[in-house]
């Protein structure tokens, strides 16, 4: 598959906040307020992860359904326990930096990166909630924000290195290795 791209991003965002909007509005008469949001962020998060998930470049299928089922797992787990609102939505957030970083990233510092855009997303996110009380705006801003997440080098600081002398070419060799069975072994 191919990378996404921002505009892809931007697309999803402005589907997922579409659909949030509507689904919240549908959904608080009958359900509640805080029923319907506790029942809509993972949902949303779950279209995002399809989404970035299928457009991975990563060919087995297998760290894909590994990684759908952990996700559940880890969800239904928030769902039954139900934490503070903030922390049940930076735990879906976290969730979501983990699932974008193994598939999309191949350097902590780019993880790291990632992880800022990420804490950036839920600020916009609150403060766009704050301004207008608006579940599709802050929902909107969150994502739009995330799909930012294809300008994060997945190497960084890498072409500013310079050459490498002699003895560095097996050390790169050995990391580069190193580097890719960690990436296997949390994607299978």
């Amino acid at each position: 598959m191919k990378r996404p791209s921002f505009g892809h991003g931007v697309l999803v965002a402005l589907g997922i906040a579409l659909a949030a909007g509507a689904a919240f509005v549908s959904l608080a008469p009958f359900l509640g307020g805080m029923t319907s949001l506790r029942l809509l962020v993972p949902l949303m998060v779950l279209a995002y992860l399809l989404c970035l998930l299928r457009r991975s470049t990563e060919t087995e299928t297998t760290g894909r359904i590994t990684t759908l089922v952990l996700w559940c797992a880890v969800s239904f787990a928030a769902w039954l326990l139900a934490p503070p609102f903030p922390v049940y939505v930076m735990l879906h957030a976290g969730m979501l930096w983990l699932v974008r970083s193994l598939f999309f990233h191949s350097s902590p510092l780019s993880a790291l990166l990632d992880l800022g855009l990420t804490a950036l997303g839920l600020s916009a996110a609150t403060w766009a909630l704050g301004r207008s009380g608006s579940l599709a705006l802050a929902t909107w801003c969150f994502f739009l924000v995330q799909a930012a997440f294809v300008a994060v080098p997945s190497r960084p600081g890498l072409q500013a290195a310079g050459p490498l002398e002699p003895g560095d070419e097996a050390f790169e060799s050995a990391r580069r290795r190193a580097e890719a069975a960690l990436r296997q072994l949390f994607t299978h």
